[in-house]
């Protein structure tokens, strides 16, 4: 059966129905490419970019494979890893649909700290064929950031893989978020003037992003913290929670609460939401004054800003750019991988986090405003910050590579 229509307008080569959006022509042909960073122009040239100069390079690298930080581009490049189960606000899309988020996260790594990115968009989502291919390819690359992997599986892949590779593996939706998050938790507490331990917090969303969420503002010493999900409180007294909320229960609601989320935020401090869904305006005002809401979820926040101001909140931040305070993962993954680079780093630990955390915070300075708690994206300050506070607590905690003489570079 034909189902041409032949009075439909035809469309000139090489354009497309989606040209009308203006994200669309700036994905044409995608976002990144590969460069070289020298030039062959002659004989001689040839002859020690490719064979025979090549031989001698790849021989001592056998010998020695601590040479790849230094003649491949080991030392400045990393993998994005992705299957495609968790995209922004889509879901499981699959790994094509993923790749133009990966290929933007590459461009945004080397526009904001000059890291070379190879996005990886696998065909699976069975934990040990991504975990061994992940491994498989790895020599090649000074690091991992796995990407858009959907929970609980983001867990176990990213503990195997710093189990079995000596290079750093960071989960982005997990840290990336839990970073700034705490970056802005610590400018908002000094603007209404309390102290981490003497915060109560709610994160509504117990996924990757709560989970980590809760874990590093512990590790930053706030007081008290309770985690919601579907179900309600994650505590110890419910059965129906998986391995890691269970660690999660654990962890967190040191004083025992029960209930579903609106009842746990009765008197909390500060409201923390990666889950979607909707607080209503009068559980914003149940909370203590001048309370803390970070509505983060995309595109639609939990709490709308201007239902969080009528509701009494003091300082209000979302995942949106156009509303003041976003909360926004690319204020920590290049300083933070660019920090672990330089260092050469084998992992990325809870101090190093910690350390971008504060140098977010610090960033700010003198300009912190209910409507400014986190730096601007394009402050030229921001990589150079957050990497060398990175890269020293990389040393501090001894998780540096050491040298050919044993000695710590």
């Amino acid at each position: 059966m034909d189902t041409h229509d032949p009075y439909a307008p035809t469309l000139p080569v090489g354009a497309s129905p989606y040209d009308d959006d203006p994200a669309f022509p700036l994905h044409r042909r995608g976002k990144i490419e590969v460069m070289p960073t020298v030039r062959v122009r002659d004989n001689g040239g040839l002859a020690l970019a490719y064979t025979p100069g090549v031989g001698r390079v790849s021989a001592a690298l056998a010998k020695d494979p601590s040479l790849g930080y230094e003649y491949t581009w080991k030392g400045n490049s990393i993998l994005i890893v992705t299957d495609g189960t968790a995209v922004l606000g889509l879901g499981d899309v699959g790994p094509l649909a993923a790749l133009p988020v990966m290929e933007g996260k590459s461009l945004l790594f080397k526009e904001f700290a000059n890291v070379d990115c190879v996005p990886i968009c696998l065909d699976t989502t069975d934990v040990d064929e991504i975990v061994d291919t992940v491994a498989r390819i790895a020599p090649a690359y000074g690091g991992v950031n796995l990407e858009d992997i959907s929970a609980p599986r983001c867990f176990e892949i990213e503990q195997r893989l710093r189990e079995r590779l000596d290079i750093p593996v960071f989960h982005d939706d997990q840290h990336g978020t839990a970073v700034v998050v705490t970056a802005a938790l610590r400018s908002a507490a000094a603007l209404t003037g309390r102290g981490f331990p003497d915060l109560r917090v709610v994160v509504s969303g117990a996924g990757a992003a709560g989970v980590a969420i809760a874990d590093m503002l512990l590790a930053a010493g706030v007081g008290d913290i309770a985690v919601t999900d579907r179900g309600g409180v994650v505590s110890r007294e419910r059965s129906d929670l998986n391995g890691v909320k269970a660690g999660l229960a654990l962890r967190t609601n040191r004083t025992g609460i029960s209930g579903s989320l609106a009842e746990a935020l009765r008197g909390a401090d500060v409201f923390i939401g990666v889950s979607g869904g909707t607080v209503d305006q009068d559980t914003i005002a149940g909370m203590a004054p001048d309370p803390i809401v970070f509505a983060l979820a995309n595109p639609v926040p939990e709490v709308h800003p201007d239902v969080a101001q009528a509701a009494g909140a003091a300082v209000i931040a979302t995942g949106r750019s156009d509303f003041p305070n976003q909360i926004n993962n690319v204020l920590a993954f290049p300083g933070i991988f660019r920090g672990a680079l330089d260092a050469r780093a084998t992992q990325i630990t809870e101090g190093m986090k910690l350390a971008a955390a504060t140098a977010l915070a610090d960033l700010v300075g003198s300009e912190l405003a209910v409507d400014r708690i986190v730096p601007d994206p394009f402050d030229p300050r921001l990589v150079p910050a957050v990497s060398a506070a990175v890269a020293a607590a990389a040393v501090a905690d001894r998780v540096i590579r050491q040298d050919r003489s044993g000695t710590d570079e």
